[in-house]
């Protein structure tokens, strides 16, 4: 395990190291930077679907875990948006990533990423957004009530019990590590009073950006917002699929980001036969047939 110290942090790093790689002009292979979600989730979920192709692919892979999650140092305050996109930023510092980047966001990973490109756009060529929306007020008050709902019920005696039951033990896992992080830290409060970027800034990003969502998924529902600030941005929509998007079918996630990055952003990038590629079942899964709009 990697620490880094970033923005005051002790910040958990896996890097991977790109495979055969072709050096871009700068003298480095592309770096493709992955960001979880909040509260249940870790850079694990990247780790076990998405970073291996990519590396295999040639780019240089970064992974961490956001302040108070995983192996990252969880300090009690400090939880606003722009906590957030600094910590990227420091990192990336701190790790001497140059030259353009591709950022990966999972949920409100991809809001983080967003949130960079506007601060910092000469340095993002691309952004891939899995069950995600850009950082607006609706999106940012869909958040909170959800943090103010899981922060009420979770600390139940029952919840983790009913979650399992309906769930499985993984989702009750993953529960009890969100009751923790709401329980330790501010986030729950730092977040929806988070100052955000002026929509013009966000509909000035020009670099290619994909949003990829389950169509059973409520946050498909932020497609029509997403799509009014990013106009010329690829849609989308794995059918049946719920939140959990990319660990329950990472081959599809895997399939057409690989295809955004051949056919928008211009990379030699194929679909690699990689040994232990799978997702959090263990099990590799195949393509879904996707709707883009």
């Amino acid at each position: 395990m990697s620490t880094v110290r970033a923005n005051g942090l002790s910040v958990h790093v896996e890097q991977l190291a790109p495979a055969d790689a072709v050096a871009g002009r700068d003298g480095a292979a592309p770096t493709a930077v992955l960001i979880h979600g909040l509260t249940t989730d870790t850079l694990a979920s990247w780790y076990l679907t998405l970073a291996q192709p990519l590396a295999a692919n040639r780019l240089r892979v970064v992974m961490y875990d956001l302040r108070g999650h995983g192996h990252t140092e969880r300090p009690p305050a400090g939880y606003a948006f722009d906590d957030f996109v600094n910590d990227l930023a420091a990192l990336l510092a701190a790790l001497d990533v140059t030259g353009p980047i591709h950022l990966f966001g999972n949920s409100f990973g991809g809001t983080i990423a967003i949130g960079y490109a506007v601060r910092h756009p000469g340095r993002v060529a691309a952004i891939a957004a899995i069950e995600s929306s850009p950082p607006t007020a609706t999106w940012f008050a869909r958040v909170a009530q959800q943090l103010e709902h899981a922060a009420a019920y979770l600390p139940l005696d029952h919840a983790l019990a009913e979650i399992r039951a309906e769930r499985g033990e993984l989702a009750s896992r993953r529960a009890r590590t969100a009751r923790e992080v709401l329980a330790a830290t501010s986030l729950v409060r730092d977040l929806p009073a988070s100052r955000l970027p002026a929509e013009e800034s966000i509909a000035a990003i020009d670099c290619p950006v994909l949003w990829v969502y389950g169509g059973d998924s409520p946050v498909v529902g932020m497609v029509p917002e997403a799509r009014r600030l990013l106009p010329r941005a690829r849609f989308v929509t794995v059918p049946g699929q719920r939140h959990s998007l990319l660990v329950d079918r990472p081959g599809a996630v895997r399939d057409i980001v690989l295809s955004w990055l051949r056919e928008e952003c211009g990379l030699p990038v194929g679909l690699p036969n990689i040994t232990g590629f799978s997702g959090h079942d263990g099990q590799d899964q195949p393509s879904a047939p996707a709707t883009a709009h």
